[in-house]
Formats: C-alpha cells, sequence, structure tokens
C-alpha cells in the first residue's frame, strides 16, 4: 500500500519497503537519502555487528555528531533487539569510559572529531581493537566501513525491538544509564511514533522534522526517531547557528522540530532585517523543553512565531507534562497537563498526596511500562512512591490539572538547556592540593541561562590570586567535559558550614542572583 493512501504502514522499515525511493533524510551535508538506501545501511549494520559478536539484549555505544551514521545506528539496534548508548561527545576520556564500561558495551563507534576521547575510553574500558570503529580516522580504530563491507542489505533474520539506554548524571556519584526491559516483539507490533501524537503531530500529513540539538540528548533522539517511523522527512542540523536555522525552514518547509529555550534567545537576537528574510510560516510545532523559558523571550517568540511555540515537561526517565501556546497564554507559567499516557502528582514529605494548589514534590507515572537505572537498584527504587518516580522538581497542580514548577532540585545548573551536577565538580576540585573546600553553583548568564561558578577555600599556605584560579581552571580542563567547568573561580576565607559539616550553598549562591530573576 502507498505510503499517501489509507493507514501508512507502521515503521520506518515496513516504510521503506512499501516506498524505497522516497526521500527521508537531508543530511548537515545537504545530500538527501532515500529511505531504501537508509534502511539498506541499517541492515548492514545489524548484520556487522552480529558478526562482531552482538547479541539480543547487548549493547553498542556511540561517540558520533548528527548525521546518518547516528540514525543508521538508532534504526539497528531498534530492529535487532540492541541497546544502542548514546554518548555525549563533549566528555572527556575517563567519562566516556565509564558509560562505555558500564553499560557493557561489546562496540564502540566514534567520531574523528572526538579521537583523543575516543582512544582514551576505549583503552580504559580495555575495548579489544577489534570491536572499536571509527567514521574518518582515529589511530588503533578499524574503519566504519569494515562493519558494513560485504554485509547485505536486506533485513537481517530475527528482529525484535531494541531500545535507547541514555545514560542520566545523578546529583551525586557517577552517570546512570536508564535501562528499559525489552519486549521480545516484532519492532511493527509497537507503535514507534506514537509519542509524538501527544503534541498533536499526524503520521505522514505533510509533515518534515528538523533536527537543530545534539543527538545524544534523550528527547531530540525520540523526537527524530519518533518522526522517521510515522513518515516525516528529517532535515539534520550538525552544528546549530539560527540563521542556518531558519534558513532551513525555510527551504525545507520544516513543521516540527524540538528546541531549548536558550536557541530562543540566540533566534530573537538575530537583527530584524534577517529574521524577516526567511519564511517560517510552515512551522505548525516548535516544542521546547530542558530547561525554565522566560516568560518574555516565550511571549517574543509566540509573537514571531505563532502559537507552534509549545512546551513539555519531563525527565530521560519518562514524563510528562505538555502546554500548547493557547494554554500558555491561558496560564502563563504553566508546563501543562499530563501526557495520555502518564499521570502527575504532588507529594509531601512524608508521601502523602497533595491537593490543587499545595507546593510539594513533583511526581510522574508512565503507563508505557517502567524502568530501572543500569546496575543500580539502590537508585531505582529510590524517590519512588509506588508506581510514581521523581527527578526533585518543586511544584505544584492547579485546580484543572495545570502543573506549575516553583523549584528544582536546588544544586543543580542548567546551562543551555543541559543539566550539570555540582557534585562532580566539587570533587573534582578537591582533587587540586590548593583546594581546602569547594563549592559549585550556576551564576546568571543572559545566553545559556546559567554558567558554573566554582567558590574555593584555599589550602594554607597557597595564596587566592589570579594565578591559582589559573591553576584550578587548568586542573578541571583535564578532568571534566568543557560544559562542566567552571567558567570562573572566586576565593572565600572560610566556606559557610554547620557544625555538621552542611553547606549553606544558598549564602554563597544569592549574592550572585540579586536583582535577577531565578526559578530556583
Amino acid at each position: 500500500m502507498s505510503a499517501s493512501a489509507g493507514t501508512p504502514p507502521n515503521g520506518f522499515w515496513a516504510q521503506a519497503a512499501a516506498d524505497p525511493g522516497r526521500t527521508v533524510l537531508v543530511a548537515p551535508d545537504g545530500a538527501a537519502w532515500t529511505a531504501g538506501r537508509l534502511h539498506g545501511a541499517a541492515n548492514q549494520l545489524v548484520h556487522g555487528l552480529r558478526a562482531a559478536g552482538l547479541e539480543r539484549g547487548d549493547a553498542f555505544a556511540v561517540v558520533l555528531p548528527n548525521g546518518v551514521e547516528f540514525l543508521t545506528a538508532y534504526l539497528a539496534a531498534a530492529q535487532a533487539g540492541l541497546y544502542l548508548v548514546p554518548v555525549n561527545h563533549h566528555l572527556v576520556g575517563p567519562e566516556i569510559a565509564w558509560i562505555v564500561a558500564d553499560s557493557g558495551a561489546k562496540v564502540l563507534i566514534a567520531h574523528e572529531r572526538y579521537a583523543d576521547a575516543a582512544v582514551a575510553a576505549a583503552d580504559e574500558a580495555d575495548l579489544p581493537a577489534t570491536h572499536r570503529y571509527a567514521v574518518g580516522h582515529v589511530p588503533g580504530f578499524r574503519a566504519y566501513s569494515q562493519l558494513l563491507d560485504g554485509q547485505p542489505g536486506f533485513a537481517p533474520a530475527d528482529r525484535s525491538l531494541g531500545w535507547v539506554m541514555n545514560y542520566t548524571s545523578g546529583t551525586t556519584g557517577r552517570p546512570r544509564g536508564i535501562r528499559r526491559p525489552l519486549s521480545g516483539k516484532l519492532p511493527e507490533e509497537s507503535y514507534l511514533g506514537g509519542f509524538l501524537g501527544i503534541f498533536g503531530i499526524k503520521p505522514f500529513d505533510g509533515n518534515v522534522h528538523l533536527v537543530c540539538s545534539p543527538l545524544y540528548h534523550t528527547a531530540v533522539l525520540q523526537f527524530a526517531g519518533a518522526a522517521l517511523h510515522i513518515g516525516h522527512p528529517l532535515v539534520v542540523m550538525d552544528k546549530w547557528t539560527p540563521e542556518e536555522m531558519l534558513r532551513l525552514i525555510d527551504a525545507h518547509k520544516c513543521t516540527h522540530t524540538h528546541m531549548v529555550p536558550t536557541q530562543f534567545h540566540r533566534l530573537l537576537a538575530l537583527p530584524g532585517t534577517t529574521k524577516a528574510a526567511y519564511d517560517v510560516s510552515s512551522m505548525r510545532h516548535a516544542i521546547h523543553g530542558a530547561a525554565p523559558c522566560p516568560g518574555h523571550v516565550k511571549r517574543a517568540m509566540i509573537e514571531w512565531w505563532g502559537e507552534c511555540v509549545e512546551e513539555y515537561y519531563a525527565a530521560s526517565e519518562g514524563g510528562g507534562a505538555f502546554a500548547t501556546a493557547h494554554d500558555w497564554l491561558k496560564k502563563p507559567g504553566t508546563v501543562g497537563k499530563a501526557w495520555p499516557i502518564s499521570e502527575l502528582a504532588v507529594f509531601d514529605d512524608d508521601g502523602k498526596r497533595l491537593p490543587p494548589g499545595a507546593l510539594g514534590t513533583v511526581y510522574m507515572k508512565m503507563t508505557t511500562g517502567g524502568f530501572a537505572y543500569h546496575k543500580d537498584e539502590t537508585k531505582t527504587r529510590k524517590n519512588r512512591i509506588g508506581d510514581f518516580f521523581t527527578v526533585g522538581d518543586l511544584g505544584l497542580l492547579d485546580e484543572d490539572g495545570y502543573l506549575f514548577l516553583r523549584d528544582r532540585k536546588i544544586d543543580m545548573i542548567i546551562s543551555g538547556g543541559v543539566n550539570i551536577y555540582p557534585a562532580e565538580i566539587e570533587s573534582a576540585l578537591l582533587t587540586h592540593p590548593a583546594v581546602a573546600d569547594a563549592a559549585v553553583f550556576g551564576i546568571p548568564h543572559d545566553d545559556w541561562g546559567e554558567e558554573v561558578k566554582a567558590v574555593v577555600e584555599a589550602a594554607e599556605g597557597r595564596t587566592a590570586d589570579d594565578a591559582l584560579a589559573a591553576e584550578i581552571l587548568a586542573h578541571c580542563e583535564r578532568r571534566l567535559a568543557g560544559y562542566k567547568r567552571p567558567r570562573s573561580v572566586d576565593f572565600i576565607q572560610t566556606m559557610p558550614r554547620d557544625p555538621n559539616g552542611k553547606l549553606y550553598k544558598r549564602r554563597l549562591r544569592d549574592p550572585y542572583w540579586e536583582g535577577r530573576e531565578r526559578t530556583v
């Protein structure tokens, strides 16, 4: 049956078989990929991974930029019963090594842009040379093409639905993989694009999805994958810039995308003549999440792009709430009402469910199945009430069921839509011999929302000056990904702690926010 007639085939693979000549992907270099070509590459990768020894339930990791290889890996895992482990390519070697080793990834596919980190990670994780593959040249890695060359382009046998295993940082300790059980069903037995129905996005229907953020992010890959499975061509950006985004929307008549408020801020900062030069009227759903959006920014985007500007609240573990532009204009500040596949509740510290209007901890429950943190039963059990889970945000539900967030994990920094947890950074600072005590928190940044600030108590005998600050920052550069590193270091004579050692971080943080609005 033709994809345009009646009910379309379910899932990318069925659609590719029905209409292999349809363009389904515009790569960052502008190359158009047909469904048949992408389908064949995904099939070849499955055969290549199986030849490398991977079986159902095994994992493989990728450190890749946005592009064809990332989406090929996604489609391969999803039909071969494998776990795809996307790795944030801003991480450094030891951080990547932890994820590779913890996930049990049997193969690592990396891009030459991240060669140094990939080599360090593979070495530290003790990954065999035969199971390291590179797009481009990475010392000690085999060419990615060797995974595909000579492999058949037809569908593999024993197909079953795989999953993406994202890693999320906790407030303490190492990041943990969010592992969902495999169903064992054929991919076509699950409606893989149903997620987008939450936002009113329909199969085919002239939709074109713009990928404008890194695919290693949980939501970005989930949106892109779901769009692909319900017949929406993808237009993929490698590195985001505001004017290039406008150009692609205009050129390809893009209809929906996933964004973060930092992108709104940069789009709005473009000159009026630049904004007027591009037609964005094709946009139906500019869905944003991952960080609080200032009210004035949201209003300005709605005035420019219209009521396609929509918002959701969720976590890598699940979700969530959704607010249309109409909802938000009616109830400014809301992040929306519960998804049809989820339930929201607010509980007090004693686990008692609170009535509308009462402030407490926000909990969510998914009706589509649960999850566990990989190798961390304690973390899995923690912060749950029955089937509800929380990521620690505070808020309230009004009498109409709309969620308003009043706080978030007090110490978490959100910079450009990325969650950053101070405990890991403080731990790295404390490995420097000149640091007697350290505190890390977010301070205002006009573009990113927040930036990372470190306050340090210098060790006895060390001079707290610019030279020491530079030394400490260089120390962090060797141990932390760029987005986690403090942008600056201030010194304090004595850290404000109580007799039991509890740090009064608000006393340090609040002066930096004086006269500025903060959501916590």
